[in-house]
């Protein structure tokens, strides 16, 4: 099930953070998007109300940027993430935005082809994007409208 992130997610979303980004949000940061207006933060939580994976994206006018997409292990392969994405591409479409964008380790194949199976388009390569290890992103945007 996807809800909306609460205080009570944030210390799983925050250990998920680490096991998955070599840059991680810290609980404080993860914590004041709870509120933030703009900002649309989301979790899947399993029948026993654990959390399986997170994403959040912030909203800038009618332009949707994804933060982080994220899946423990246990829960991978299991249709989590497609659902987290179709969660965020609906709020996309609920506010009328004219795109979703991120970017993404450009090895990261996995995700990549999620991506790519969503409709997003490679928009191009921010060089050394990346640290620890150093590696290039990849830009994936959708387009709901020209503008």
């Amino acid at each position: 099930m996807i809800v909306k992130m609460d205080y009570c997610h944030v210390n799983k979303v925050a250990e998920l953070e680490k096991m998955c980004f070599s840059s991680p949000w810290s609980e404080s940061s993860l914590s004041e998007e709870v509120e933030n207006e703009g900002a649309f933060f989301i979790v899947s939580v399993n029948e026993k109300n654990e959390v399986e994976g997170y994403c959040g994206m912030h909203i800038v006018l009618d332009e949707c940027y994804i933060d982080n997409i994220a899946v423990f292990p246990e829960a991978r392969n299991k249709g989590v993430a497609k659902a987290l994405l179709e969660a965020l591409e609906e709020k996309a479409k609920e506010i009328n935005a004219c795109f979703l964008t991120l970017e993404v380790r450009e090895g990261n194949q996995r995700a990549r082809h999620i991506y790519e199976k969503f409709g997003f388009l490679n928009q191009g390569v921010r060089k050394n994007f990346y640290l620890n290890p150093t590696e290039n992103a990849v830009i994936y945007t959708k387009f709901y409208k020209e503008g």
